[in-house]
């Protein structure tokens, strides 16, 4: 059967608004999607659609350009997307990166790369990784240096960053750098770098993955990249770190969200499936081990759901701390691997087509467990909090 799952925090504006999602991408991401697997992004042009839709930066105050909702809001376009496969515009970045904004920046800051953002004239990303330095940021070894009056003023950026999401299309990208190596954490900032006619800027190569293959993930360079003073993320230097940290409930409970979305998505592709394929001169789906393994996914899918929604209500009353969201993302991403795994088996030899969408979930899910911070740091934080 189909799932049936009445959502806690659903409402008739919610409701409207994911009407409009689902025609969103139903007539325009859909169709389009297997030309963005192809050449490695989705263009610029869906993302400016969805801005004229009022798609983006739903939960930024109506002051600076938002929707002026909330996090559901944003976890509707999430969900109908992640139920789809659909991985090429990563809104879930985007969003992450003008929370950094509303949060941290100045209010010029704002002012100047919200409403934008809002708008998808501004595709935003963020610069952490490095070749050396993934869960680890404290080594991160990219290096902003201040300039004095004579130099022209602001920072010189100088380093390399790698598995930047959004990082071809990006318009702003938000560069985590060390401009005090010898302080650690407390001597790291986030600069603020726009990179159209950007000099001593360069986007490397759209990296080959083995899944999300319509995202564009790229190397970043940044060779003596020279900003403004106004360029530091809330004027302050030394604030990096602490920025980072706060943002990743939001940011986990993304993942986990659309982990749930996406297994609900691949589940009801697979009843279908199994309803339609026969074998022995019966339709798959009346043997017993594909009823029972159908009846395990929708279990833990249920069970996920429920989850998921108390962290949403959560998040909104602004009480989901750190080690929740960390279990959100933790369980989310590891029971999205487990079930997708199930249900490509469930689909035998086709299960391994990409033709299937549930072959591509299936190798989109495996990072799932990796970006946001790794399962093993997921279950390091959580374990601090016990």
């Amino acid at each position: 059967m189909p799932l049936s799952f009445q959502r806690s925090w659903r409402n008739e504006e919610l409701d409207a608004l994911r009407d409009t999602a689902v025609r969103f991408i139903d007539t325009e991401m859909l169709p389009e999607d297997e030309a963005a697997r192809k050449r490695g992004h989705v263009g610029h042009a869906i993302w400016r659609r969805a801005g004229e839709l009022g798609l983006l930066c739903t939960d930024i105050p109506v002051e600076y350009g938002g929707g002026g909702g909330d996090f559901r809001h944003e976890a509707v376009l999430h969900e109908e997307m992640a139920r789809r496969g659909l991985t090429g515009m990563s809104n879930s970045v985007h969003s992450i990166v003008a929370h950094y904004f509303l949060n941290h920046g100045t209010e010029a800051q704002k002012r100047r790369y919200l409403p934008a953002m809002a708008r998808g004239e501004l595709v935003g990303a963020i610069a952490m990784t490095e070749p050396g330095a993934g869960s680890d940021l404290q080594g991160i070894r990219t290096r902003a240096t201040r300039l004095n009056d004579e130099e022209g003023g602001g920072w010189r950026i100088d380093g390399s960053k790698t598995f930047i999401t959004n990082g071809f299309l990006a318009g702003v990208i938000l560069v985590v750098c060390k401009t005090d190596p010898a302080q650690g954490a407390r001597g790291t900032s986030i600069l603020i770098v726009e990179t159209q006619d950007c000099a001593g800027f360069k986007v490397g190569r759209v990296l080959d993955k083995m899944g999300m293959k319509a995202q564009d993930t790229s190397e970043l360079f940044f060779d003596g990249v020279r900003v403004g003073a106004d360029q530091l993320l809330g004027g302050q230097e030394g604030q990096g770190f602490f920025q980072l940290m706060s943002d990743l409930p939001y940011e986990r409970l993304i993942i986990g969200l659309s982990a749930v979305a996406c297994m609900e998505g691949a589940y009801e592709a697979t009843l279908a499936y199994v309803r339609e394929r026969k074998a022995f001169g019966k339709p798959i789906a009346e043997m017993q081990n594909t009823k029972f393994k159908l009846a395990e996914v929708a279990t833990q899918i249920m069970v996920g759901r429920a989850f998921m929604d108390r962290c949403v209500e959560q998040i909104v009353a602004g009480e989901l701390d750190t080690a929740t969201a960390s279990m959100a993302k933790l369980w989310g991403s590891e029971a999205q691997g487990r079930v997708l795994d199930e249900l490509v088996q469930l689909h035998g030899g086709y299960g391994f087509m990409n033709e299937y969408m549930v072959t591509r979930m299936y190798a989109d899910a495996r990072v799932q467990r990796i970006y946001g911070g790794t399962s093993e740091i997921m279950k390091e934080v959580i374990s601090r909090a016990l």
